[in-house]
């Protein structure tokens, strides 16, 4: 008699054994349409399938379920469990190979997989394995199981070139962890040039704010194996560090960045000097104010200076004048110096036209005496006088409504003309200068320029000279009488030049013409 026992129920023949099989295939059939998402259910009919060693039913009920939702994980590990626990490896390949596949993102399906290759002793398949998981670049885990895996089975080599491959996870958040183990690794191995190495290339990728511990890490290694160049490269690190931190906290601290700049020029990686520059401008002031961005400002000067003569990038020094000048609120505030640092750089590169160009833009952009004087300046020692005038570059300058010294420049392109001798240029340049202003010191300039006129000796010449600055003595003097009567100091102070200017002349000049004028109180005693 047969007599099959199932939990409770007891069966005592194949019609009964047959007869309860099929009742429960149809409860689960049921129960299956109406909460046929419910995993639970499935997971259940597919272990009592297994139960009663049909396997085949068991698989299908494990492929029906699959059809239902094959982006639930924990179904797939049940499967593939179930071909394992049964012995069925090929089978359970398929499984595996199907779920990594499909859903490629969850590492514990690899790792499962995995797992079985190596346990049934099969290394190859599982290096295959996790090759193609590296493929989809899984967090450092991965890769340290991967290389955890090699050295398990001696593969020093093997390992080494995977922990190689680290590179291309070099601005990963995680990458600090992966890059401590290769270090430690080469460490180990007793390649000490090795692990330094791997150190200071993660110090220059990883986030400082995410590579505390690898700094510690680099900071005991260089104790224990490096002289004293190497502790002194491992202290810069640990400033590097202090820097980030503070930059983190006040973005707009110039000083440090300046700081933090001068850590990395001194050790010399161009990439490294570079990214930290680009940060650090990119920190543009809060407010369209001169006063904030007065030291904000240098640090695009230190940049164009690097990249001129320390990197020399004369293609990248010019980008980064250019982009500093776009980034200046020029309608609110301008800075001569840059304008003028971009003008001698395209100098210094021999080109001249790409100086004028700045230059020229300057003028509309930022009137200021000191791009003008400068401008003037560049065409005079190349020896374009000629130039100047066609240029007009004097008189572009004191055509500006916005200049903040214009007496000095009106007192260049005097100065200019008259070193030229071009007299009546000079002449003419003093009049318009009139018609802008009656200042004292235009009048007294202007009459000693005629007073002092071609210097000559003979006395018809001298006497020329002195007309002619008596002539604006005249006219300054019946300004101040007729038109600013207020102006008494002024009118007593040009007088006395007047008579100073008399008295020089000697026999031809007429003192007592002067004195005449001279208010009272200025009248000298005998007189």
């Amino acid at each position: 008699m047969l007599m099959v026992i199932l939990s409770e129920v007891k069966l005592t023949d194949a019609t009964e054994l047959g007869d309860y099989r099929l009742r429960k295939r149809k409860e689960y059939e049921d129960l299956i349409r109406r909460v046929r998402w419910n995993k639970i259910v499935w997971v259940k009919y597919a272990k009592w399938e297994e139960s009663q060693k049909d396997f085949a039913r068991a698989r299908s009920v494990w492929e029906r379920a699959l059809e239902v939702d094959y982006r639930d994980h924990t179904l797939w590990l049940k499967y593939a469990d179930f071909e394992m626990k049964n012995k069925f490896v090929n089978l359970a390949r398929n499984v595996w190979n199907r779920a990594v596949e499909l859903l490629p993102r969850v590492d514990y399906l690899w790792y499962k997989y995995i797992h079985m290759e190596e346990m049934l002793g099969n290394l190859a398949g599982a290096r295959q394995i996790f090759e193609r998981w590296m493929r989809w670049m899984p967090d450092q885990e991965g890769w340290l199981s991967y290389i955890k895996f090699e050295l398990r089975y001696n593969e020093i080599e093997r390992a080494r070139v995977i922990f190689e491959r680290v590179e291309k996870l070099g601005d990963e958040e995680e990458a600090e962890e992966l890059f401590v183990a290769f270090a430690e690794f080469e460490e180990k191995c007793k390649e000490t040039e090795r692990a330094r190495c791997i150190y200071k290339y993660a110090l220059d990728h990883i986030p400082k704010g995410r590579a505390e511990e690898l700094y510690m890490k680099f900071v005991s290694f260089e104790k224990q194996y490096g002289d004293r160049e190497g502790i002194e490269d491992a202290i810069v690190a640990n400033r590097r560090f202090q820097y980030e931190d503070e930059v983190k906290k006040n973005p707009q601290n110039y000083d440090v960045w300046f700081d933090y700049i001068r850590v990395v020029e001194s050790c010399g990686n161009k990439e490294s000097i570079e990214d930290v520059y680009e940060r650090a401008i990119a920190n543009v002031p809060p407010a369209q104010e001169k006063r904030y961005w007065q030291r904000y400002i240098y640090l695009w000067v230190t940049y164009a200076l690097y990249e001129e003569l320390g990197a020399q990038d004369v293609d990248r020094a010019r980008d980064v004048y250019n982009l500093c000048l776009k980034t200046i609120p020029h309608e609110k505030f301008s800075f001569a110096k840059i304008w003028l640092m971009a003008a001698q750089f395209e100098i210094r590169q021999l080109n001249i036209d790409g100086a004028r160009r700045i230059l020229g833009s300057a003028f509309g952009m930022a009137p200021k005496d000191k791009i003008f004087h400068k401008y003037i300046e560049i065409e005079l020692q190349l020896g374009n006088i000629e130039r100047c005038r066609k240029l007009a570059l004097f008189e572009l300058a004191i055509g500006q409504p916005a200049l903040d010294m214009p007496e000095l420049l009106w007192k260049a392109y005097i100065d200019f003309e008259i070193s030229k001798s071009e007299y009546e240029r000079t002449r003419a340049l003093y009049e318009r200068l009139l018609n802008r202003t009656k200042h004292l010191k235009v009048w007294i300039s202007y009459a000693k320029f005629e007073a002092g006129l071609h210097e000559s000796d003979f006395e018809q010449e001298r006497k020329c000279r002195l007309e002619r600055a008596r002539a604006v003595f005249e006219r300054a003097l019946s300004y101040y009488r007729t038109s600013a009567p207020e102006l008494k100091e002024e009118r007593a102070m040009l007088l006395e030049e007047w008579l100073n200017m008399e008295s020089n002349f000697g026999e031809v000049g007429d003192v007592d013409s002067v004195r005449v004028k001279l208010p009272k109180k200025l009248k000298r005693e005998g007189t």
